[in-house]
């Protein structure tokens, strides 16, 4: 009996632990980037090649659920109950292939299937997404390269590096989450506008 109550009473102090002074449970709030839809595809004139986009690469730290924030250049810290509903990559990557169908550059623009049956393979990574703390106020960074290959030779046809950065004026979780949206938008746009016109002619 003796050793039944005191159970009962590490079970009670775990679960007054857990629930805290209000009696509730702490949940994670999950975020999204609402990343604006481009227009309708202009009428393709002249445009045979088709591309194919790989899901984007990211560094561990960024898939594993809970908003980067960095402290020091040095100190990589996540936000325990504020946490991406999406793989950041998959939100960049579907914008990306919308981004490109709306250019009205190619012929067909999909998700990278691993077969060889477009002209043009795009390639990305997302370096960063991330809350900095150590400078001047609060800023988001956004960073993200990117490279076209040939599916027929393997030759490397274009690629580009692009950051960008945005303060911060709502010192909140969901205000950074918002300047990233705005600072994401802005690179996908600078990023596939360097991409050459010619590829939508040349096969």
């Amino acid at each position: 009996m003796r050793n039944l109550l005191k159970a009962l009473a590490l079970t009670l102090v775990i679960v007054t632990s857990l629930t805290g002074c209000g009696g509730k449970l702490r949940r994670p709030t999950y975020y999204t980037l609402n990343l604006p839809a481009p227009p309708d595809p202009p009428t393709p004139d002249g445009v045979q090649s088709s591309i194919a986009v790989r899901e984007f690469q990211a560094p561990g730290y960024l898939r594993q659920g809970p908003i980067v924030y960095r402290g020091t250049p040095e100190e990589v810290g996540f936000y325990e109950y504020h946490r991406w509903a999406v793989d950041p990559r998959t939100l960049v990557t579907d914008a990306v292939i919308d981004h490109l169908r709306a250019s009205g550059q190619y012929s067909m623009v999909s998700m990278y299937n691993g077969r060889p049956d477009n002209d043009y393979i795009f390639s990305g990574k997302l370096e960063k997404l991330e809350e900095v703390d150590y400078q001047a106020g609060v800023k988001v960074e956004v960073e993200m390269s990117a490279h076209i290959t040939s599916v027929k030779t393997g030759a490397t046809l274009w690629s580009n590096t692009v950051f960008e950065t945005g303060a911060v004026s709502q010192r909140n979780v969901p205000g950074v989450v918002s300047e990233m949206n705005r600072t994401m938008e802005l690179a996908i746009n600078k990023l596939l506008a360097s991409i050459p016109a010619s590829l939508a002619t040349d096969r």
